[in-house]
């Protein structure tokens, strides 16, 4: 698959679990770490979780492999490193903290 096609997967599969503002951000013309960010908000830590469960298993039956995952012990921000995606996951008061999107 190629990376915009996973984040557009990973999109599809937090709307079906409730995500809240999914946002794709392209970052392939600005660094060489990932293609693109896909953001979204929870309003609880166990939808946060929720979501990060259901990424996991979706993209794991097309043989995507999480590369790292942090945070999720906590549950106000997990990260899920897949390479060329990398998917962020936060409780809104963290996501407005952070501005990911406005980087």
């Amino acid at each position: 698959m190629e990376s915009l096609e996973i984040a557009q997967l990973a999109a599809r599969v937090i709307e079906d679990r409730l995500g809240k503002d999914i946002v794709i951000k392209d970052l392939s013309a600005l660094t060489v770490i990932c293609d693109y960010f896909v953001i979204t908000s929870a309003p609880t830590r166990l939808q946060t979780r929720d979501i990060a469960r259901s990424l996991e298993e979706e993209l794991g039956k097309r043989g995507l492999i999480n590369k790292r995952i942090q945070g999720h012990r906590e549950g106000s921000w997990i990260l899920m490193d897949y390479g060329v995606v990398v998917i962020h996951i936060f409780l809104q008061a963290e996501r407005d903290f952070y501005d990911l999107e406005g980087l």
